[in-house]
């Protein structure tokens, strides 16, 4: 399955969620480099996601930005399908 594509499994499956925003942000010049795929809210609590396929690698940058967020108490995670995305917001709906 392509990066694309599990984006999209997780941007459809976030919209479901009531109270819930996703963002896709597209690198670019403009942008701020390393910042992960997904930028959500649910429920009033803030959740990035970078997207790899089952052989994607972080970059050093993605793996800097991620901890920053986890330093505030956001949460971030890598994940590589729907299933474990909805893990962790399972998993976030029970804390």
């Amino acid at each position: 399955m392509k990066e694309r594509d599990i984006i999209a499994a997780i941007k459809a499956y976030i919209k479901s969620i009531p109270n819930s925003y996703c963002y896709k942000n597209h690198g670019s010049y403009f942008g701020q480099a390393g910042l992960p795929d997904l930028i959500c809210c649910i429920g009033g609590r803030f959740i990035a996601f970078e997207v790899k396929t089952d052989i994607g690698k972080l970059t050093p940058l993605q793996a800097v930005e991620i901890r920053k967020i986890k330093e505030v108490g956001g949460t971030a995670e890598v994940v590589r399908s729907l299933d474990e995305a909805r893990a962790v917001i399972e998993r976030l709906q029970k804390e």
